[in-house]
């Protein structure tokens, strides 16, 4: 069987059936263009020691996910969403905290989340959004020192037992997907 990875690229998989197994308790919820994240377990998309969000804007958009480059700032999805279509705007200057952006990078942060609030609505008819920013480590950052802003769209019922359960959130669309439809929605000049 021909199955795509999250580059694009077809690969041949095995199915299933007829592999040894013991059968036990357990569900199991096959992702396989999640391969893509274990292929870099070693770090080769921005090397091990990289800032993520530093090394971003110098790949491909496709590559990097970024859905619109700014002057200051850009945006990109989130590499592992809480929802389809979450995206952070983070500033081109490597800088932690929110109070050290420039007025320039904060102003144009501001106009970039109305901008993606509007393009994941027309999209995705998203009813609801969570927007923040972790600062710090201690405050559940995960790339503490580059400052990123979450924008995660919501809609009724986008939650269901899974994640509470089974510790598992399932994405229903591939990120490549998402990435190219907010990108041609994005506006040649975000509001």
């Amino acid at each position: 069987m021909r199955v795509r990875d999250y580059d694009g690229e077809e690969y041949d998989a095995e199915p299933a059936e007829g592999f040894a197994a013991a059968p036990d308790a357990f569900q199991r919820l096959w992702t396989p263009h999640r391969i893509a994240y274990v292929d870099n377990a070693d770090g080769t998309l921005h090397g091990r020691d990289a800032c993520p969000f530093c090394v971003a804007p110098t790949l491909p958009d496709e590559r990097a996910l970024i859905v619109a480059r700014g002057e200051h700032v850009y945006a990109l999805l989130n590499l592992f969403p809480y929802n389809s279509g979450h995206l952070l705007v983070c500033p081109y200057r490597h800088v932690a905290l929110y109070d050290e952006a420039t007025h320039d990078e904060v102003y144009e942060m501001a106009r970039f989340t109305r901008t993606a609030m509007r393009v994941l609505t027309a999209v995705s008819s998203t009813q609801g959004f969570n927007i923040g920013m972790n600062q710090g480590e201690i405050a559940g950052a995960g790339i503490a020192a580059h400052l990123h802003q979450h924008i995660v769209p919501r809609w009724a019922h986008d939650a269901n037992f899974l994640p509470i359960v089974g510790q598992t959130k399932t994405v229903p669309r591939l990120l490549g997907e998402v990435r190219q439809e907010i990108a041609d929605a994005w506006p040649e000049r975000p509001d």
